[in-house]
């Protein structure tokens, strides 16, 4: 199996098939083994049951009861893939996966963890988000920059690429399953010694997109909890 793409999904009956058949459109088009993963974190909509019905071939569902947060099911996902290279990516598909293809080439430069960034040159952005959120994320970046992971822009992005070997080692240590897991993967990946690669994506926000403003006090908070884990050894086993 050559690539691995895992959906985390909550309450995502409406978005999640057509990100879906996007997904499956590119895939199968291309020369190599895939899997298409969906987590569905216990959403209390008709997810689970829109998506067993779609017809699209090497797709598995797993699905959980109850919420636990996006990292929580980013993790499950990541530990049940089976892939050599394990994508995560949004339902919403503001990332498409034909982003990817920027991607590959830096893995056979050394890079074990590649992310979509809109924080370097490249990047377009379709359909931007409110000025306040642009502001806090810009704010929340020098943050987690200096308490986390220097020098890498942009952490947020729901669009990231690890070998096996380093979503094995990353995910099975993360202890954060709200939005600062992105945060923490990175951090550890760096902790670890793998080498990290910011790459420019187009991206198009979604104005019903899930991530409000309550969510960036949440991920400095986190941010700090990653940082207390990094000083006392934490992720070293």
């Amino acid at each position: 199996m050559h690539l691995s793409v895992i959906i985390p999904a909550y309450n995502e009956a409406k978005r999640l098939p057509g990100t879906l058949e996007s997904v499956n459109a590119y895939l199968s088009k291309q020369s190599y083994e895939y899997e298409i993963l969906v987590v569905n974190d216990g959403s209390t909509d008709a997810t689970e049951s829109v998506i067993s019905k779609l017809q699209i071939p090497n797709f598995k569902l797993i699905s959980n009861k109850i919420n636990r947060g996006k990292g929580a099911v980013v993790k499950q996902g990541m530990l049940a893939a089976s892939g050599d290279y394990r994508l995560f990516m949004d339902a919403d598909n503001s990332t498409m996966i034909d982003q990817i293809e920027n991607f590959f080439p830096w893995l056979k430069q050394g890079y074990d963890v590649v992310i979509g960034s809109l924080a370097v040159p490249g990047a377009q952005v379709v359909r931007g988000e409110p000025w306040y959120r642009v502001l806090a994320g810009k704010l929340g970046n020098k943050f987690i920059q200096i308490f986390a992971v220097w020098g890498i822009h942009d952490t947020q992005r729901g669009f990231k690429l690890f070998s096996a070997k380093a979503a094995q080692d990353i995910f099975s240590r993360l202890t954060i399953f709200g939005w600062g897991f992105d945060v923490e993967a990175l951090a550890v990946a760096r902790k670890l010694g793998y080498k990290i690669k910011e790459v420019p994506v187009i991206w198009n926000n979604d104005p019903n997109s899930k991530v409000n403003i309550w969510a960036y006090p949440k991920v400095l908070m986190q941010t700090l909890q990653v940082r207390w884990n990094l000083l006392t050894g934490k992720y070293v086993k």
